[in-house]
């Protein structure tokens, strides 16, 4: 993956703090009564007994608590290291790293002593206690990072089996959020406009012909794409043809294909929007876009202008069928750099005070434009966004999610932000289980 170039690794040992016992001698005399001498004998069992459970608190509260040495990272760390299957490699840190007291490491976060700058401590250390745990659970016991940012500093940080500080976790479906946000992105800079959402899609694709595609397919908008209402469906038999001819599907001959083989699309005349679909042909349509207004390539775009201004630089994208970025799924961030994104989308565009992203685009992006009061289909552009009740009271979340258990959680009216990444079967229960948590532990009401 030259794309991404080395990623800078700094060898760093962990640093513990050992308890060492040394042994005391005593020497009683037995010029003593019987029932002096069982005295003294129950004194000095009390006393190790006392002092024995003093270790283990100490020990259990530096490990599962306010661990102050380095974070845990891979070492001699290249880019073509960096891959969904190479992070099944990566061993299971003998020990959770947890630390209540991130350290700044330069890379744009401002950092924070949870407790001291927010939230409440005890509350976030019970529920990693948990995470922490062994767990043969496929579907939630394989959580590999957990950080909080709140009021745009990084309070907490944590790190359990294959996570690791310097390691770009793979990205599931939350790569479609970074994809919007390239979008986002090219508005800012003036390569396309907000007015530009709605023109079809074809109008930017130079090279496919309106004439040669399904009914109404030369009608989709971005618009419609980025809410996963384009309204295309590919037979299943025909992917699988199209499949064994993957000449048809360099550069946007990808987006032709899905275009040009979907059943005909319905006549909606009460609604510009098809029924919504979950699918990775609108993301596909989306990138082809990107690519086809940006200056030089959507790749160089990304890297250049979406991202290192940010301060990302270790990151993973691999590249479609297309040539193009993958845009469905395929992107690998550090988890720090999950943060980032949260805190983009907390401060509606703005990064370190500039305007990166236009914030009509990302409220726009990230508000309910489908929305009926579920779980699964509030969804905004490649965003969900969800309602969270907790007594009388209601707190809109806005989510970033990969299957796996990767995860963004934006808390507006609570200034809060979270990252998750996990390597579970499905979402796990986090999307359920974390959100009650942070409200808990950091709503002041």
């Amino acid at each position: 993956m030259e794309k991404t170039g080395k990623v800078s690794v700094a060898m760093r040992k962990e640093r513990v703090d050992n308890l060492i016992m040394k042994e005391i001698s005593y020497y009683l005399s037995v010029s003593v009564n019987f029932l002096a001498t069982i005295k003294i004998l129950f004194t000095m069992e009390l006393k190790l007994s006392k002092l024995l459970t003093f270790v283990a608190f100490t020990f259990l509260t530096s490990n599962l608590a306010a661990n102050k040495g380095l974070a845990p990272e891979v070492t001699d760390l290249n880019a073509e290291d960096i891959s969904f299957q190479k992070e099944k490699e990566i061993p299971y840190l003998e020990k959770p790293f947890i630390s209540t007291s991130p350290q700044d490491m330069n890379d744009q976060l401002k950092v924070g002593k949870l407790g001291i700058d927010g939230g409440k401590e005890v509350v976030v250390l019970k529920y990693v206690r948990e995470l922490a745990k062994k767990s043969e659970d496929p579907k939630s016991g394989k959580t590999d990072s957990l950080l909080i940012a709140y009021k745009n500093k990084l309070l907490f940080e944590s790190y359990f089996r294959r996570g690791r500080r310097n390691y770009p976790h793979y990205q599931m479906s939350i790569t479609k959020s970074y994809t919007a946000y390239a979008i986002g992105r090219a508005i800012q800079l003036g390569h396309l406009s907000m007015d530009d959402l709605h023109k079809p899609v074809v109008s930017f694709l130079k090279e496919i012909k309106p004439d040669q595609l399904a009914k109404g397919a030369n009608k989709i908008t971005l618009d419609q794409a980025m809410q996963m209402r384009s309204g295309i469906r590919l037979p299943k038999k025909k992917i699988g043809e199209i499949i064994q001819r993957p000449s048809l599907l360099l550069g946007q001959g990808q987006a032709r294909a899905y275009l040009q083989f979907s059943q005909d699309l319905p006549d909606l005349s009460d609604s510009p929007l098809q029924p919504f679909k979950y699918q990775s042909s609108d993301t596909v349509l989306t990138m082809q876009v990107l690519e086809a207004v940006v200056p030089g390539t959507a790749e160089g775009f990304i890297r250049e202008q979406l991202l290192k201004p940010m301060g990302i630089t270790d990151y993973g994208w691999q590249d479609d069928l297309s040539g193009f970025p993958k845009s469905a799924a395929g992107s690998s961030f550090l988890s720090r750099d999950m943060i980032k994104m949260g805190l983009l989308t907390l401060n509606q565009g703005k990064w370190r005070g500039e305007q990166h992203l236009p914030s009509a685009f990302v409220k726009k992006a990230t508000s309910p434009l489908l929305f009926n009061g579920t779980i699964s289909t509030d969804y905004g552009y490649f965003w969900w966004y969800q309602e969270r009740q907790a007594k009388d009271k209601k707190y809109p979340c806005i989510q970033g999610r990969g299957a796996g258990g990767q995860f963004i959680f934006v808390f507006p009216t609570l200034d809060l932000v979270a990252a998750v990444t996990a390597h579970n079967q499905g979402m796990g229960k986090m999307l359920r289980d974390l959100p009650e948590v942070l409200i808990q532990a950091f709503d002041n009401s």
